[in-house]
């Protein structure tokens, strides 16, 4: 019998609240799919094509612009946000769906979602 990890076991109902939203939503090439990454020290943020199958543009707290900045996961995770925003603006891309994947809407992920729409993004 394997022993169950309480990270594990985390990551396995992550998975599932992911699940559950992404029967619900899907981004199209005109209004691509916005989701989000957390690990412990870093988040990223791609803009995903679900009928193609593709991934348009993705940005992460570890881009060398963002990490200039510097300050806390969070004001980085803001900083990363609206740098994805400015790269959609420049793809053309203003408005998307916000795929939370899973995690709670709270500190990073809010940080990212806000410094998205600061930047310019419509969701």
């Amino acid at each position: 019998m394997a022993l169950r990890t309480k990270s594990r076991d985390r990551e396995q109902q992550r998975l599932r609240r992911h699940r559950r939203v992404r029967r619900k939503v899907a981004g199209t090439p005109e209004r691509p799919r916005l989701v989000i990454h957390r690990s412990l020290k870093n988040v990223q943020g791609h803009l995903a094509d679900d009928l193609a199958g593709n991934v348009l543009l993705g940005v992460s707290t570890l881009a060398p612009d963002v990490r200039a900045q510097g300050g806390t996961k969070r004001e980085r995770a803001k900083a990363a946000g609206k740098l994805l925003a400015e790269k959609a603006k420049a793809a053309g891309i203003t408005k998307v769906v916000f795929d939370r994947g899973g995690y709670l809407y709270h500190g990073r992920v809010a940080a990212f979602a806000e410094g998205a729409r600061e930047g310019g993004l419509e969701f």
